[in-house]
């Protein structure tokens, strides 16, 4: 039997919620019997952390992470007791630290969820993030902080490098999808770094012949996303770009709380991270009411990268039976605990 070890990191919030949820579910797909065991170690780091420690996460915490096959977060951020810049701080660390360049994150209509738009059309599309450089590289500075001068400066990075691998990447998830690529840009007003994206997307496309190639601006994309959502398959942007879309793909599926995502080191040289979309949602945390089928449906991400692909397929008909027979929390019309469509879900993967 295979044992693959994955880092738990619960993080802020509803994190602790979700990623509970998540292990039972993959508790009871492991005893399902597929020829493997999920080792798991917990962290508490977060405000938990901080509380103790007065930082949310220890010094050598990459270090720690290093020799796991994969870590899964829940959601980390406390915005009322410590800024989002400083509590997001170690994910986007382990992002840059660990090149996890490919964010991942599938957005789908369900059966029995109804989503906000007039069109019922199905919608099922990926937006792929690059997620190591563009305008989350720290580089910048404040002059003149605390006065009427203070200047601060954020500087974007956007390399050839980044911008190929990710196109490269998407272009060969698009191959195994509907072989349709569309390229967010703004490269109308930002004409040195998107520019850059447009080029490469040129030089690309010709070893892509199987591959229909779109390009939108992003101001474009946001209006088309909601006006024809269904046309979409690949979607691929900057760091910032793919972030603020993959919220607005939550908003149109139904709720941010079904959406789930991977941050992939396609080389296999680090572990790579799972995890929702969403954020740690304070204001219902401890309610009992949270949505774990985003981070159940990262779990089964998870168990693909893993190469457990059938007791992922079963993860994914387990959610989806769920939600059609009207399992439904809050956040998507109903009025389920987090602990009942838990049960629901893993009441599926036992039937």
């Amino acid at each position: 039997m295979k044992t693959h070890r994955i880092a738990l990191y619960p993080g802020d919030g509803i994190g602790p919620e979700v990623v509970d949820a998540t292990v039972a579910a993959l508790d009871a797909v492991e005893r399902q019997g597929g020829g493997f065991h999920l080792a798991y170690e917990r962290f508490d780091w977060g405000m938990t952390h901080y509380d103790r420690h007065g930082r949310v996460a220890p010094e050598d915490f990459l270090a720690t992470l290093r020799p796991f096959d994969a870590i899964f977060l829940g959601a980390v951020g406390w915005p009322a007791r410590l800024p989002d810049h400083v509590t997001l701080t170690p994910l986007i660390r382990l992002r840059q630290a660990f090149d996890l360049y490919a964010c991942v994150r599938p957005a789908r209509t369900f059966p029995g969820v109804r989503g906000p738009l007039r069109s019922e059309q199905p919608i099922d599309l990926v937006v792929v993030r690059e997620n190591s450089e563009g305008e989350y590289v720290d580089n910048g500075g404040v002059l003149a902080a605390g006065t009427p001068d203070e200047v601060a400066v954020q500087t974007a990075v956007h390399t050839r490098r980044g911008i190929e691998r990710i196109l490269r990447f998407s272009f060969e998830l698009a191959r195994t999808r509907r072989r349709k690529l569309t390229m967010i840009t703004k490269s109308n007003a930002q004409r040195y770094a998107y520019v850059l994206w447009d080029r490469v997307l040129v030089e690309l496309a010709p070893q892509f012949g199987d591959v229909a190639v779109d390009k939108l601006h992003i101001d474009a994309a946001t209006l088309e996303l909601v006006r024809r959502p269904h046309t979409f398959d690949v979607v691929v942007g900057s760091n910032l770009f793919g972030d603020i879309l993959s919220d607005l793909t939550g908003g149109i599926t139904g709720s941010l709380g079904l959406n789930p995502s991977a941050n992939l080191n396609p080389e296999r040289r680090f572990p790579s991270l799972f995890e929702p979309v969403h954020g740690s949602a304070p204001d219902i945390a401890g309610k009992g009411i949270a949505n774990p089928t985003g981070a159940i449906l990262s779990a089964a991400m998870m168990l693909d990268w893993l190469g457990e692909k059938a007791a992922a397929t079963r993860v994914r008909a387990a959610v989806e039976r769920a939600l059609a027979g009207c399992n439904l929390t809050p956040d998507i019309g109903g009025g389920l605990t987090t602990a009942q469509i838990t049960a629901a879900i893993v009441g599926q993967l036992q039937a």
